[in-house]
This record gives C-alpha cells, sequence and structure tokens, in this order.
C-alpha cells in the first residue's frame, strides 16, 4: 500500500528523515576543514563522549572525545598542515533507523606536489599540482543525542586492494 501523501504524520516523519540527513551530512562534510584547521574544541564537539576512532592497525586508535580531538595537537599532524595537506570527502550514502545511522563514504587525502612540473591553468595560475596520497573507504556510525547528532564510531580502511575496505564500501549496497 502506498503512503498517503496527505498523511500530516507521514509528512512530518519524512521531513525529519531529511533533517535528520542533512545534519549527518554536515557532520561528515565538516570533517576536512576541521582537519585541516587543526580544530581541536569543534571536533570534540562533535564526538560523543565515548566515541572511537578507528584508522587501522598501523595507526592510533583513540576512544573518547577528547582523545580523539587531541590528534589535531599533535605536532606531526600540524607539520602536515604546515606542508599543504588537503582532506577531500565525497559524498556519503547515509541511512538512518531511528535514533542511530550510519554512512559510507570516500576519503581522499591529497598533498601538494613539489616535484611535478610547473604548469599554467588559465585564470587559475601556476602550480605543480597536487599529489593523491591515500583514498580510504570510511563507515560512520552516529547516533542522536539531547545536543543532535554526534559520531559514535569511525572506521576507516585505506583503498589498497585489500578486503577490509571493500567490506566497508559494500555496506553502502545492503537492503
Amino acid at each position: 500500500m502506498a503512503a498517503n501523501p496527505n498523511d500530516d504524520s507521514n509528512l512530518e516523519q519524512r521531513l525529519r528523515l531529511i533533517e535528520d540527513r542533512l545534519e549527518i551530512y554536515n557532520l561528515i562534510a565538516s570533517h576536512p576543514p576541521s582537519a585541516d584547521t587543526a580544530a581541536g574544541n569543534y571536533t570534540a564537539s562533535v564526538w560523543t563522549e565515548d566515541g572511537m576512532f578507528d584508522r587501522g592497525a598501523e595507526f592510533p586508535r583513540p576512544t573518547g572525545r577528547m582523545a580523539i580531538a587531541g590528534g589535531s595537537s599533535n605536532p606531526e599532524h600540524h607539520r602536515a598542515i604546515e606542508q599543504g595537506i588537503a582532506h577531500f570527502a565525497g559524498l556519503p550514502y547515509v541511512r538512518v533507523t531511528g535514533d542511530t545511522a550510519f554512512a559510507i563514504s570516500y576519503l581522499q587525502i591529497l598533498v601538494p606536489d613539489h616535484m611535478g612540473p610547473q604548469f599554467d591553468v588559465p585564470n587559475h595560475g601556476s602550480s605543480r599540482g597536487f599529489h593523491i596520497h591515500r583514498v580510504s573507504a570510511n563507515r560512520w556510525e552516529f547516533v542522536r543525542t539531547e545536543e543532535g547528532w554526534k559520531i559514535k564510531r569511525r572506521t576507516l580502511r585505506p583503498l589498497d586492494g585489500s578486503e577490509p575496505a571493500r567490506e566497508i564500501l559494500r555496506g553502502a549496497l545492503e537492503p
């Protein structure tokens, strides 16, 4: 049976789902600028108290919003910012189920290419371009709180041909 478009409760549910998705899109979209500006206070504000950030075995896995936000003050992270690192996120797939949600997305890490040839782009200046340092698959898990949606867990794996990244990406295809 098709939903009645004139049913006010259905309309309210649909509007809430749209608002939820927009809030989650904004959380994901805020990650690159917050990472590239070392905005630790902002980062702390979007995670749950017990949040977990899992970047794989080669990196620390901070747990708790303050520990996750602390990555912004890491001297090595500041060196990467000073060298021009740019986090570039793809449009996520988002699924909301009540007060929980998840999103699947891509993330590229770009760095200035200091070795490549200089080239000109009309009306945009000269540059040596950028190098794609890494591309990863991301799974974001969210919970609705009194303050709005918060990140509960983020898992990312490099797209290097291994199964863990493909497993994350398949999450966007599940019914």
